[in-house]
């Protein structure tokens, strides 16, 4: 993410010029835009030609500069755009003012937004800012007769191969080599900064050896992790020991996996921890949050008016800061937030265990 220009806006409001310049800045966006915010760009907008002595041509597309009432936004991963929509209040055509329309945001298009930034919102852009700096990593399983590569993004993992050669003895078994050949045709493909290695057992270390002696270009970018599960299990393994933060300064989804265990592990000891919207506001009220872990997902739907918490979540959130606590708000996208999801989407772990 480019931050271009700050500045105030009407009202209160405060005026940021971004440039979304991968998958996740656009992502962390659809998590900043709300219902009320004005979103300014450029845009296409098919435009009626029904002005008298005009033949109306059924509608020709003009470039325009607009900005729009945002109602909704839509976060579309396979399409590489964000989709926001609304009611055009600013136009370069006077007479599109009123209509609906949707600004299709894409990689490296300029938007300004305008509105009241919450604190988490503003963080959330600058650590999507930041993020820009750090490589690309790529987590590779690998055990007798599968592999499977994972890339590592801001809005969690993605699977992006997936290899079954059976090895070993029968019918059907195939040479290892076949297997540790295609994982370093996919790995050279995708071609990132660095490659964490893992999985059970001695296969992960052939397949090293393998790649190193085949794909020398690969080599010094892999580093390898003993785990006991491949797959999606064996990428949690990975993130939770820390693996990629030794080559990805700050990866959110390490962080969240990390919170989360502790999380879990300190309810299943009844220890300090506590869980559900109604008794982490009590926990903030007595000022004990240490760390307040809140969905992305569910924070969006309560700011909107569309949940059915009792408590007010930035009430929460400006409670635990003013308190020195930290927030992480996680991503619905990965594991860890399906298991905060599970827990009421609020969550805390505690200074001191409440009574």
């Amino acid at each position: 993410m480019r931050i271009v220009q700050r500045g105030h806006g009407e009202e209160g409001r405060e005026r940021i010029t971004v440039v979304p310049e991968t998958v996740d800045d656009l992502w962390h966006l659809s998590h900043v835009l709300e219902p009320g915010d004005l979103v300014e760009g450029d845009t296409t907008r098919r435009i009626q030609r029904d002005e008298e002595n005009l033949r109306d041509t059924g509608g020709q597309r003009e470039h325009l500069h607009v900005t729009i009432e945002l109602e909704d936004v839509e976060f579309a991963r396979f399409a590489n755009r964000l989709r926001v929509g609304g009611v055009i209040v600013g136009c370069s055509r006077e007479d599109q003012l009123g209509h609906h329309h949707t600004l299709n945001v894409e990689e490296h298009d300029e938007i300004t937004v305008e509105k009241v930034f919450k604190p988490d919102q503003i963080d959330r852009l600058e650590e999507a800012e930041g993020a820009a700096e750090n490589p690309e990593v790529a987590i590779a399983t690998v055990e007798e007769g599968a592999a499977s590569i994972h890339t590592v993004q801001q809005y969690g993992t993605e699977e992006y191969a997936s290899i079954t050669r059976p090895t070993g003895k029968g019918e059907y078994a195939r040479p290892r080599a076949e297997l540790f050949s295609e994982l370093g045709e996919a790995l050279s493909h995708l071609d990132p900064d660095a490659i964490i290695l893992a999985g059970p057992g001695f296969t992960k270390g052939d397949a090293h050896k393998y790649v190193d002696e085949n794909y020398p270009e690969l080599s010094d970018r892999i580093s390898v992790v003993d785990t006991a599960s491949v797959g999606d299990r064996g990428v949690h393994e990975v993130l939770k020991r820390g693996a990629v933060e030794t080559v990805q300064t700050e990866t959110r989804i390490a962080r969240e996996a990390e919170l989360i265990d502790e999380l879990t592990g300190r309810i299943a000891e009844g220890e300090k921890a506590s869980y559900g919207p109604e008794a982490v506001a009590e926990a903030a009220e007595f000022g004990a949050v240490e760390t307040l872990l809140v969905l992305d997902e569910r924070l969006r739907t309560e700011r909107h008016g569309e949940g059915d918490w009792e408590i007010d979540a930035d009430d929460v959130i400006e409670r635990v800061e003013q308190q020195g606590g930290e927030v992480v708000v996680f991503s619905s996208e990965f594991s860890p937030g399906e298991q905060l999801k599970n827990l009421g989407g609020i969550a805390a772990l505690l200074r001191y265990r409440l009574q």
